[in-house]
């Protein structure tokens, strides 16, 4: 039986938690065993090393914005899907940073090709291009436009960035609205 209920799961979300609090690059085994009041040797049995343990983090914060962001796009099309995306995208990455930073690591392509969020992510990106009228290699091209544009827009909103006065929602709703136009006019 395990001690204090331990479980792959319960450590792993107890550690995107850890992570959310003292940042992804932060957590470390003996600060989680003693949020769950056990010794170290205890995860053992769990987690072999904290490299697995990021890679579990980024693997359930890869399920997580799939998630998030399939529902927020169910049903919507073009700007609108495009709107909530974003939108989806941002509040993920400023109410989870350290799972957020976690969805940015280096991980395995084995790995990638057998987790489902990671493919989930992929396929949210590229129906909702879809609706713009792209195909290869543009929808790999304006993925990783609009990956860009979030991820740094997100980066820098989370480390305080932005000091103008003018709330950064509203400038990103602005980005948001160039985007279209730019997906709307992709280039030939």
């Amino acid at each position: 039986m395990a001690r204090k209920g331990l479980t792959a799961d319960r450590v792993t979300r107890a550690a995107a938690e850890l992570a959310d609090e003292v940042g992804f690059e932060n957590i470390t085994l003996t600060a989680l065993a003693r949020g769950f009041g056990v010794k170290d040797a205890s995860l053992y049995s769990h987690v072999r090393n904290i490299q697995e343990l990021r890679v579990w983090i980024a693997l359930l914060a890869a399920d997580e914005m799939a998630d998030r962001i399939g529902a927020a796009v169910a049903g919507r099309a073009g700007k609108d899907a495009l709107i909530a995306f974003a939108r989806a995208y941002r509040e993920y990455a400023l109410e989870h940073p350290g799972r957020y930073a976690a969805t940015q690591a280096r991980i395995d392509p084995a790995l990638l090709a057998c987790s489902d969020g990671y493919r989930r992510n992929v396929e949210n990106t590229y129906a909702m291009l879809r609706a713009y009228g792209l195909d290869e290699p543009d929808l790999t091209d304006a993925g990783r436009l609009l990956r860009a544009a979030f991820h740094g827009f997100a980066a820098l909103e989370g480390n305080g960035g932005f000091g103008h006065v003018r709330p950064p929602g509203a400038s990103f709703d602005r980005a948001v609205e160039a985007l279209h136009v730019a997906l709307t006019n992709w280039p030939d």
